[in-house]
C-alpha cells in the first residue's frame, strides 16, 4: 500500500489524500473477497494466445462453451477475447457504454461466469479487452457529463471552449478522423477524442477516474479475469505543449493499476496495447512493475518484408538489442503476424513502406489510415502461398516471445468482402479492418476435417504441429534464441536442460541445403533432439 501512496502522489501531489484514502479501502474490501490465486506468475509464456471476436467466432457465450474442445485441440493455452462489454458497437466493441456488462447479444453476465470456470477447468487461462482511455459516447458518465457544464461528471472527459488546445497530438485514424475534438452542441464547448468521435477520452487528471477504473479491473478479477489487454494505453495522460502519448504520468497511471491488482492479489496480468516502437514500448515494462508483456508491433511488418526480399536480415536487424531493448526477466513479448487491426507500417522507413504497399497492397481498399497500414487476412496478403504463411508462422516460433494466432488464421481463412460492406453500411465509416474481422469458416473448418488433400489441410496440420511441439517444450521455447543467418537462412538455436531445438527457416526462392538439411523454397524444418 505504501507503494501506491508513493506513485498516487506523483501524479497528483499532496491534494488528493482523501480520494487515495478512498481507493486503499476500496482495495481493502477486494482483497477480502478474492478467491482467484495465481499459482503461476508466468502463465503468459506458456503455449499461444488465441484471439478471437465472440460474436464471429462462436454467435455468443454459450456458443463459444461449445468451441472450447476445438481450441484445446489446436493447444491454445490462452483464449483472448476481443471486446465483449455492452457497447453500441460503432467501432467493434472498443466503445464501451457499460463496464460492468457483457453484451446483451452475447449472452449474461452469469453465463460468462460459467464460461471462465469452464476455460479454467480445461487449464487454459483467458484474458479481455478493456478500452482505459476512452468510452462511448453512450455511456452514462459521458451522457451526464454533457448534459450540462455543472453536472459532476463534467470532468470525467475533457471540455475546451475552441478545438486549439492539445493542438500537438497526432491524428491517429488519418483519412477518417480530422480532428481530436468534436462539438457538442448542447453545452458549446467540444470534447477530446483520439479514435472516432464516438469514443470521448477519460480525464485521468480527476482522481475519480482512476478510482473507477481500478474498481472496474477488481471487479472483473473478482470474476475470475486471468489478465487484461489495456486498450489505448499510452494515451491516459494529456499535457499542453506534449504529444500526449507515453507521458511519465501515463506510466505512473499504469504503475498504479499493477499495485492495485497484486495488492489483492499477484498473478493477474496486464498486457499494454502500445502501439509504438519497442525502444517506448519497454518503459511499459517500468523496472518489472508495470505492465507484464506488451507488443512486438514493428516486428510484425520485418517478417512480411523479409519474405518479400528474401532477406531473413530485417527480423535479426529488428531483434537487435539497439532495436529491442533487453526487458525485465519478469516480463514479456506478445509476437504476431495479424491481429485485429492492420499489417502495420507505421515503424518501417519511408522506402519499406513503399515496398510494402507494392508487395502486399493488392487492393486499394485494403489501405489503412492513408497507407499507415494495411488490412487483410494471411491468405490474402500473401495471395494464398501456404509456404509462405508457414515460414512466417516458423519464424515467430524461432524467436522468444507468446504467440498470437488471430482466429481463423490457422485454418487459411480470407477477407470478408460482404462483412467489410455492411459494416460500412452500419456505421459509415470505410474502416478497411472489417475485410479481416468476418465470421469464422466452421464449413472450410470441417472441409479440412474431412481430411481430403488440400493446401489448408497441410496449413491446418502444420500449425498444430508447431502449436504442440511448443506445449510440450516450454522450457526450451522460453530461452533465448541464438539466432543466425547462413545463405538466406534464418537459423534458431536453444538449449536447456539437455536438449537441443534448432529451427531452419528459408528465406530463399531457390532450394538450399545447410548442415545436411536440405530445404524447399521458403520452407522450414525443425529438430529437437537430446544433447
Amino acid at each position: 500500500m505504501k507503494r501506491i501512496e508513493e506513485l498516487w502522489k506523483k501524479v497528483y501531489g499532496d491534494n488528493e489524500s482523501k480520494k487515495m484514502d478512498d481507493l486503499m479501502k476500496l482495495l481493502d474490501e477486494k482483497k477480502k473477497k478474492n478467491k482467484y490465486f495465481q499459482k503461476d506468475k508466468k502463465w503468459l509464456e506458456k503455449g499461444i494466445i488465441y484471439s478471437l471476436y465472440v460474436d464471429h467466432f462462436s454467435r455468443d457465450l454459450k456458443g463459444l462453451k461449445e468451441k472450447i474442445p476445438y481450441l484445446k485441440d489446436l493447444g491454445v493455452k490462452t483464449i483472448w477475447l476481443l471486446p465483449i462489454l455492452e457497447s453500441p458497437m460503432q467501432d467493434q466493441g472498443f466503445d464501451i457504454s457499460d463496464y460492468y456488462k457483457v453484451r446483451s447479444d452475447l449472452g449474461t453476465n452469469e453465463e460468462f461466469y460459467e464460461l471462465i470456470d469452464l476455460i479454467h477447468e480445461n487449464g487454459m487461462k483467458i484474458i479481455f479487452d478493456i478500452a482505459v482511455n476512452h468510452t462511448s459516447v453512450e455511456h452514462e458518465y459521458f451522457k451526464k457529463s454533457r448534459s450540462s457544464k455543472v453536472n459532476p461528471y463534467r470532468d470525467w472527459y475533457i471540455w475546451n471552449k475552441d478545438n486549439k488546445k492539445y493542438n500537438s497530438t497526432r491524428i491517429l485514424f488519418k483519412g477518417m478522423m480530422d480532428s481530436n475534438w468534436e462539438y457538442d452542441e448542447k453545452t458549446g464547448e467540444y470534447y477530446f477524442h483520439r479514435f472516432y468521435e464516438i469514443q470521448p477520452d477519460l480525464n485521468y487528471k480527476n482522481p475519480d477516474v482512476l478510482i473507477e477504473m481500478i474498481n472496474i479491473l477488481s471487479f472483473w478479477k473478482l470474476r475470475g479475469i486471468d489478465g487484461f489487454r489495456m486498450d489505448a494505453a499510452p494515451f491516459l495522460w494529456k499535457e499542453e505543449g506534449t504529444n500526449s502519448e507515453n507521458l511519465e504520468k501515463t506510466h505512473l497511471i499504469l504503475k498504479i493499476f499493477r499495485e492495485a491488482l497484486d495488492y489483492i492479489s499477484e498473478g493477474t496480468t496486464l498486457i499494454a496495447e502500445a502501439n509504438q516502437p519497442p525502444k517506448d514500448v519497454v518503459e511499459y515494462f517500468g523496472q518489472g512493475d508495470e505492465c507484464h508483456a506488451a507488443y512486438h508491433f514493428p516486428l510484425m511488418p520485418k517478417v512480411y518484408l523479409a519474405i518479400a526480399e528474401n532477406k531473413p536480415e530485417y527480423i535479426i536487424q529488428t531483434l537487435s538489442e539497439k532495436n529491442t531493448p533487453k526487458i525485465p526477466d519478469n516480463c514479456q513479448w506478445l509476437v504476431f503476424l495479424r491481429c485485429h487491426d492492420e499489417l502495420t507500417l507505421e515503424f518501417v522507413t519511408e522506402e519499406e513502406r513503399k515496398k510494402m504497399l507494392n508487395y502486399f497492397l493488392h487492393d486499394k481498399r485494403w489501405s489503412f489510415r492513408e497507407g499507415e497500414g494495411i488490412s487483410g487476412r494471411l491468405m490474402n496478403l500473401f495471395k494464398g502461398d501456404i509456404r509462405k504463411i508457414l515460414l512466417a508462422y516458423s519464424s515467430m516460433f524461432s524467436i522468444r516471445g507468446t504467440f498470437i494466432n488471430y482466429y481463423g488464421d490457422e485454418i487459411g481463412m480470407e477477407n470478408n468482402d460482404d462483412y467489410y460492406k455492411r459494416m460500412k453500411e452500419i456505421t459509415g465509416y470505410s474502416d478497411s479492418r472489417y475485410f479481416n474481422r468476418g465470421p469464422f469458416d466452421w464449413e472450410l473448418l470441417e472441409e479440412i476435417k474431412s481430411g481430403k488433400e488440400t493446401d489448408k489441410l497441410n496449413l491446418h496440420k502444420k500449425i498444430k504441429e508447431m502449436i504442440k511441439t511448443k506445449n510440450e517444450n516450454e522450457e526450451l521455447f522460453n530461452q533465448e534464441a541464438q539466432l543466425l543467418i547462413d545463405d538466406g537462412i534464418l537459423v534458431s538455436k536453444r538449449y536447456k536442460n539437455g536438449k537441443k531445438l534448432l529451427i531452419y527457416n528459408n528465406f530463399n526462392d531457390k532450394e538450399k541445403i545447410i548442415e545436411d538439411i536440405h530445404l524447399e523454397p521458403y520452407s522450414y524444418e525443425w529438430i529437437l533432439k537430446e544433447e
